[in-house]
C-alpha cells in the first residue's frame, strides 16, 4: 500500500460536489484522512469562490490507475475538460504525492508543484500531515507552511460536515 495525498476543489455547486467526491473516494480508497474545508477566492481567473481540502489515504493502485479513477470521479460530477485551464470547476481532484515518488508516471508529475504554490493546497496538507516530509524538498509540510507567504492568498476554514460528522469548523 502506498500513502497518497489528493487535493480537491470545487466552485460550482460546491457542497454537492465535495460531498460526492468524498463518497467516491471513500468507496475507491477506504479510510480517508480529511483536512478542514477552506474557502478561497479563484486563482488565475475571475470566478466564484472555491472550496478546497486535502485528503490522505492508502492505495494499492498504480499511479495510472489512480489517475484514471480520479478523472472518472470528476467526469461523473460534470467536469468539463474543453474549457480554459483556469475556469470554474464542478470538481477538481489532483494527486499531490504518491509515497516518495518523484518524477513523471503516466503523464502525472509528482510531487505536484501546486503544493508549494497555493495556500489552499499547502495549508490543508500541513494540517493533516504536518510531520510528513515533501519527497523533493525534504522539509515537512509544517515547515513549508511556516515558510510560506501566508498573506499572498486569503483563505478561511468553513463549517462542513460529511456523513453526519463535522470535518471542518469555521475559525
Amino acid at each position: 500500500m502506498t500513502a497518497i495525498f489528493l487535493s480537491l476543489g470545487s466552485n460550482v455547486d460546491r457542497h454537492k460536489h465535495i460531498l460526492a467526491a468524498l463518497d467516491a473516494l471513500s468507496e475507491l480508497l477506504g479510510e480517508l484522512t480529511i483536512s478542514s474545508v477552506y474557502e478561497s477566492k479563484s486563482v488565475g481567473f475571475d470566478g466564484s469562490n472555491f472550496f478546497n481540502l486535502v485528503v490522505g489515504a492508502e492505495t494499492a493502485l498504480a499511479i495510472a490507475e489512480l489517475s484514471e479513477n480520479l478523472k472518472r470521479i470528476e467526469d461523473d460530477n460534470g467536469r468539463k475538460r474543453s474549457g480554459p485551464k483556469f475556469s470554474p470547476r464542478t470538481l477538481d481532484i489532483d494527486i499531490l504525492t504518491f509515497g516518495g515518488f518523484v518524477g513523471v508516471d503516466s503523464g502525472v508529475e509528482l510531487p505536484r508543484a501546486e503544493i508549494t504554490k497555493n495556500a489552499f493546497v499547502l495549508l490543508p496538507l500541513s494540517e493533516i500531515a504536518p510531520a510528513v516530509v515533501h519527497p523533493q524538498l525534504l522539509k515537512t509540510y509544517q515547515q513549508l507552511w511556516a515558510e510560506y507567504d501566508q498573506t499572498s492568498q486569503k483563505l478561511w476554514a468553513i463549517d462542513f460536515a460529511w456523513r453526519g460528522k463535522a470535518i471542518s469548523k469555521a475559525r
